[in-house]
């Protein structure tokens, strides 16, 4: 009885900022990946103007759009002001990044970029139901709509495909 009554206490206290802390997890990847682009501006152009041979301002716009696009869809899904806006946008980026970076056929990045899709069909999930529950994509009890159940599972079993980057085919010598 004891510790339960620590863990409601602990959530009761916590319940404003789990949300909050949980989105930011979420997207943690795509902040990083925007600062990197603001940091890396010359070395993202050059990779993208060398790659597709489409000239400096085409690759300048490219990274400004990825910029602008991961930076923007994080503020708006921390902030829950237009979580499903969000969410399309970073959407957009990972299928962008995909076809740019030439990742389609890269299978742990392939991956990566749809543990990507699973965490945000999650936060798309979570911003869907009345009521909120303390964790993104956590289940809660009683009635929620079959879209958001789908949601769910989807960003579950995506989710766990990052987990399944970490295995290494080859054996390890010893």
């Amino acid at each position: 009885d004891f510790l339960i009554s620590q863990i409601e206490t602990f959530l009761r206290v916590t319940k404003h900022y789990l949300p909050h802390v949980a989105r930011l997890c979420l997207v943690s990847t795509f902040l990083e990946d925007g600062v990197r682009m603001w940091f890396q501006w010359s070395e993202q152009s050059e990779y993208i103007d060398s790659t597709w041979s489409c000239g400096r301002f085409l690759a300048n716009v490219f990274v400004l759009l990825n910029l602008l696009g991961q930076l923007g869809g994080c503020v708006l899904i921390i902030s829950r002001n237009f979580v499903q806006y969000g969410c399309c946008s970073l959407f957009g980026i990972i299928a962008l990044q995909t076809v740019a970076y030439s990742i389609l056929w890269d299978p742990k990045f392939l991956m990566r970029n749809l543990a990507l899709g699973g965490g945000l069909l999650l936060l798309l999930a979570e911003c869907r139901g009345e009521a909120r529950s303390v964790f993104a994509g956590v289940p809660s009890l009683g009635h929620q709509s079959s879209p958001k159940h789908l949601l769910q599972l989807g960003g579950r079993v995506l989710l766990v495909l990052m987990f399944m980057t970490l295995l290494q085919s080859e054996p390890v010598q010893t």
